[in-house]
């Protein structure tokens, strides 16, 4: 059993981590969801929320992700990101997750049917995201 596993996050505009670590706490649609070495192989999809990695070292860095999907493996944590930034709640990160919660309430505003319940909760974790960068 291996003791550490590569982690690399990517988003659209750039790669913001390439790094060993220990364990992975990915924002899962599913629910959250810790990836450890010799983890199962699963593809999943990310919904709005804080994603955490380990160093080996035992520094936690988290990033602030909106969605898209991970792939995890027994010795890797691939995570393709809509949009990711180092989740420190400043500057801006903060400014464009607040963008995105603008655009997602004009969207719930206007969605109906099961689409409107869809946004609605993506406004919720949206929301939930900002609360948990303060």
């Amino acid at each position: 059993m291996a003791n550490t596993m590569q982690f690399d996050l990517v988003s659209p505009e750039k790669r913001l981590a390439s790094l060993e670590a220990t364990q992975v706490q990915i924002p899962a649609a599913e629910g959250d969801m810790t990836a450890m070495p010799d983890h199962a192989p699963v593809i999943v999809t990310l919904r709005p929320g804080l994603l955490k990695a380990t160093g080996v070292d035992g520094t936690v860095t988290q990033y602030a992700v909106t969605g898209g999907f991970a792939e995890i493996n027994a010795d890797s944590a691939s995570v393709l990101a809509e949009f990711a930034t180092v989740g420190d709640g400043q500057g801006t990160a903060r400014a464009a997750l607040e963008g995105f919660l603008e655009e997602a309430r004009k969207r719930a505003g206007e969605a109906q049917g099961e689409s409107k319940d869809v946004a609605e909760k993506f406004v919720a974790d949206l929301v939930h995201l900002l609360e948990a960068m303060e």
